[in-house]
């Protein structure tokens, strides 16, 4: 199954028959299950959507959806957004393996359906499993 990084999906259109409906902002993780489980996507109406990544067909030059009606709306976004980490965010915290800090994250790697497979840190790939973590944003004193 072939891998792709963050970058290279978030830089992939969404195209229904060959027509561009979107473009990839962000990508959300759930690290517990330790995939990727959707994207949220840009469309043309200028409105966020919620893409899950098993609707779609992933190519060497697009994303293809066989319908529209796999777009959930900003309120399912939403949902996904609470529940998830985006890629987004994640990038440049720590990424600790045991306690062990190792530097900070520039993507990840997943194949096609999802599976997070490597973290990139310091342009080195990083497999992913159980122990490997992203530490937690660090909040301001103000």
């Amino acid at each position: 199954m072939r891998e792709r990084t963050g970058d290279e999906l978030l830089g992939l259109p969404v195209r229904l028959h060959g027509i561009q409906l979107a473009r990839p902002v962000d990508l959300l993780l759930d690290p517990n299950a330790q995939r990727a489980v959707g994207l949220d996507l840009l469309c043309g109406d200028e409105e966020h959507r919620f893409l899950p990544l098993p609707t779609a067909a992933i190519g060497d030059d697009e994303i293809r959806i066989l319908s529209p009606l796999v777009l959930l709306e900003q309120h399912e976004l939403d949902f996904y957004r609470s529940r998830t980490l985006a890629l987004g965010r994640l990038r440049g915290r720590q990424v600790e393996r045991n306690g062990r800090q190792l530097g900070p994250l520039q993507d990840v790697v997943v194949t096609e359906d999802g599976q997070l497979v490597a973290a990139i840190v310091e342009s080195k790939r990083i497999p992913f499993d159980a122990e490997l973590r992203f530490a937690p944003a660090r909040r301001s004193a103000a």
